[in-house]
């Protein structure tokens, strides 16, 4: 396995896991070395819904280097990401996707030294941080979105670079300048490497791309490390140069590279998928542009055409209209776990050393959970109909102890873009726009999204 490399260090590694161990479950291998990865990739929608018709629930299969026991549900949900029982690593389960591309990224990470690193990173989440961030990002979106009025564009790819140059401002402290290119097309190749069917980075393969661009860009962070040690700047890469870990030691360069690079993957991507999804549903759905709008309108600009950082958490009709794109679209639709313990679900015996995964896109579609699942409707976030439901039942952010520590960054972000471009634009979606995406490995539109921000008379 690519992450064996690790074992040694890491008290709940277990050897690779065959698939006869997994046997009593029902399910299927599919083809010899790739399993189902394929069909997977092709239509990953339509692969879980006659797994799940055919198998139910729980469910054996192969894909993406190794056998899998997929279990469905909130109640799987709970169950693996709670982990009240410490039954679940995120290392191993992420391991064979990400421990080439990622390693000691802050999700390849369990239990103490988990625990131990987020709190050194939470630092830069906390409230005066982000209220510089919030100025920052309401002036770099602002300058940017001035210029998309009365032209077509094609949204995943201009949000994707603006969302590029907003981490690096926020969290790096530092314009890309002529990198941002390159840099751009590093984290592409990364992520791409991560479902690439051939797992090792042999000459001219995806994994091989991945790998390179990950050399690329621990190199470029691992230069700037010795100057923010000494410098007062406020950036999170800065605080994060002078923090000390429990023992009163900084961390080492090489753990400060690592999750710097995983860091700007996940502010980076999942907020490009994220807005692109709300931004399509939005242009779909006219009536709720103007509710938003009205929303905005009735709190009142600040002088670059946003709002202040304290009224943004008043935009609640807007954060319903996000949380409804999320269910829809998942940035991350499914999680793997491996458990270094035997557990029972669903009726099943599933031995220590089973890979499994839980699916958020699956349980965001349960017709049971949210009626009409296809509909757009973000009132089916208010506080009662939120109270009403499966505290597991809307996981896009996952949850317990691996909960996504940028959560509130991102969903600050997303306040902010919306105010601006609403304030501004209506937006008006090409014939067929968004039709068709890409499920893996972090969604997005095949097209580009093709649309039009039409400036308000």
């Amino acid at each position: 396995m690519a992450y064996a490399h690790t074992h040694k260090a890491n008290p709940h590694w277990l050897p690779p896991q065959k698939q006869t161990d997994i046997a009593g479950i029902p399910g299927e291998n599919g083809l010899p070395f790739v399993g189902n990865t394929f069909r997977m990739l092709k239509d990953p929608v339509a692969f879980g819904k006659r797994m799940i018709d055919t198998y139910g629930p729980v469910f054996r299969n192969n894909a993406f280097g190794g056998p899998t026991v997929s279990l469905m549900g909130p109640e799987a949900n709970e169950l693996v990401l709670f982990d009240r029982d410490r039954v679940f690593s995120s290392e191993q389960g992420w391991g064979p996707l990400l421990n080439l591309l990622f390693p000691r990224g802050l999700m390849l990470m369990d239990f103490d030294k988990h625990r131990a690193d987020r709190r050194v990173m939470a630092v830069a989440f906390k409230p005066e941080p982000m209220r510089h961030y919030a100025e920052t990002l309401n002036a770099g979106i602002a300058r940017t979105v001035a210029d998309w009025g009365g032209k077509p564009i094609k949204f995943y790819d201009a949000i994707k670079e603006l969302t590029l140059d907003l981490a690096a401002e926020s969290f790096l402290g530092m314009p890309l300048g002529e990198e941002a290119t390159k840099i751009n097309q590093a984290f592409v190749d990364e992520v791409q490497a991560s479902i690439t069917p051939i797992r090792i980075p042999l000459p001219g393969s995806q994994m091989r791309k991945g790998v390179k661009a990950r050399e690329y860009l621990i190199d470029l962070f691992k230069r700037e490390i010795p100057a923010r040690r000494a410098g007062t700047g406020q950036d999170f890469f800065s605080q994060f140069c002078r923090a000390t870990g429990d023992d009163g030691q900084p961390l080492p360069a090489d753990a400060i590279a690592d999750h710097m690079n995983f860091l700007m993957m996940a502010a980076h991507d999942t907020i490009t998928s994220s807005a692109t999804s709300l931004i399509m549903l939005l242009g779909r759905n006219p009536e709720w542009q103007e509710k938003l709008r009205a929303e905005i309108a009735g709190l009142g600009l600040n002088e670059t055409g946003g709002l202040p950082y304290g009224q943004l958490d008043r935009l609640e009709l807007t954060d319903m209209a996000f949380k409804e794109a999320l269910r829809l679209i998942p940035p991350v639709p499914s999680l793997p776990r491996r458990a270094v313990k035997a557990f029972d679900f669903g009726g099943y015996h599933i031995p220590a050393g089973s890979t499994v995964s839980v699916s958020v896109a699956y349980t965001h579609t349960m017709p049971e959970l949210w009626p009409d699942p296809q509909t757009f409707d973000p009132l089916r976030f208010t506080p009662d109909k939120v109270r009403a439901r499966h505290k597991y039942a809307w996981v896009p952010f996952g949850g317990g102890a691996h909960m996504c520590l940028g959560l509130h960054f991102a969903t600050m972000q997303i306040r902010i873009l919306v105010t601006q471009l609403l304030s501004r634009y209506r937006i008006e979606l090409d014939e067929g726009s968004g039709a068709e995406w890409q499920a893996w490995p972090i969604p997005r539109p095949k097209d580009g999204l093709p649309l039009r921000f039409v400036p308000l008379s």
